[in-house]
């Protein structure tokens, strides 16, 4: 007989992931159906059914943690069918797949643009046809260290300064080229809205567990934003399932912090 957790697990399972959740739960059977019952009553049945963050949001950190990690390409693809079951649109994941080039390289970048290529034949082959979604604009002005700063300060108005004060006298090409690459090139574009983008790097962040200070300066963007301190913490819990207990633990201590030095404010 099958616990409630596990029933409300399995119905969570087959509205996010369909029929990708189901073959990856099968193909355990034969070798440890122990790990697909964990999934379906952990991942789905406590995690995925909890309030506070959104289905399309959860997807979206998730594609953006696994394309981070890079290391689980088969559970990516499952991924990004589950966020376009969700509500996501192509171009929205295309661009949290570029986005994910500024946290860890874009050899992570394009094995996940490669796996979102194969899942749109996929679901393609099966009749299915996602919405494309909004094209990002083209940038038009032409000064990108004077954009870069412009899309930093949107985040934290004193970003550039420490940015400068830390390492213009060490490295002053680090601070051009993380405002002209990541600020103007990535954050500038308009088909990701600013929540997302942080959801995304909160998420890649925290599965890493390499970058405590970025990661905080994104809890805190995220926050200067409008993204709450209850959807934070869903994050981290949702990276339980995804990165373990350690990196969600490390993350909620981040926020923690971050809640702490804003109070003193």
């Amino acid at each position: 007989m099958q616990s409630n957790r596990y029933e409300r697990g399995w119905e969570k399972l087959k509205e996010i992931d369909g029929e990708a959740g189901e073959k990856v739960i099968k193909s355990l059977k034969d070798i440890s159906p122990d790990l697909g019952k964990f999934i379906i009553e952990y991942a789905f049945g406590d995690i995925y059914t909890r309030d506070g963050l959104d289905l399309k949001s959860k997807e979206i950190a998730v594609v953006a943690a696994l394309t981070a990690m890079g290391n689980a390409q088969p559970q990516l693809k499952v991924h990004i069918n589950g966020a376009l079951n969700t509500g996501s649109s192509i171009n929205e994941l295309k661009e949290v797949i570029l986005q994910m080039s500024v946290y860890v390289g874009f050899p992570s970048a394009i094995n996940g643009m490669n796996a979102l290529k194969e899942v749109l034949q996929e679901r393609q082959n099966h009749g299915i046809k996602d919405k494309v979604g909004k094209t990002a604009a083209i940038i038009t002005q032409t000064d990108r260290l004077k954009l870069g700063e412009q899309e930093l300060s949107k985040l934290d108005s004193l970003q550039v300064s420490r940015l400068e004060n830390a390492y213009n006298d060490f490295s002053p090409e680090l601070v051009k080229l993380t405002l002209e690459f990541g600020y103007a090139d990535i954050f500038s574009r308009d088909n990701l809205a600013p929540k997302y983008r942080q959801i995304a790097t909160i998420a890649a962040l925290t599965a890493l567990g390499t970058a405590q200070p970025q990661l905080k300066f994104h809890i805190n963007a995220g926050l200067n934003i409008g993204l709450t301190e209850t959807e934070i913490k869903e994050i981290m819990l949702l990276m339980t399932v995804y990165s373990g207990f350690p990196s969600a633990i490390n993350g909620t201590n981040a926020l923690k912090e971050v809640l702490t030095e804003r109070a003193k404010k």
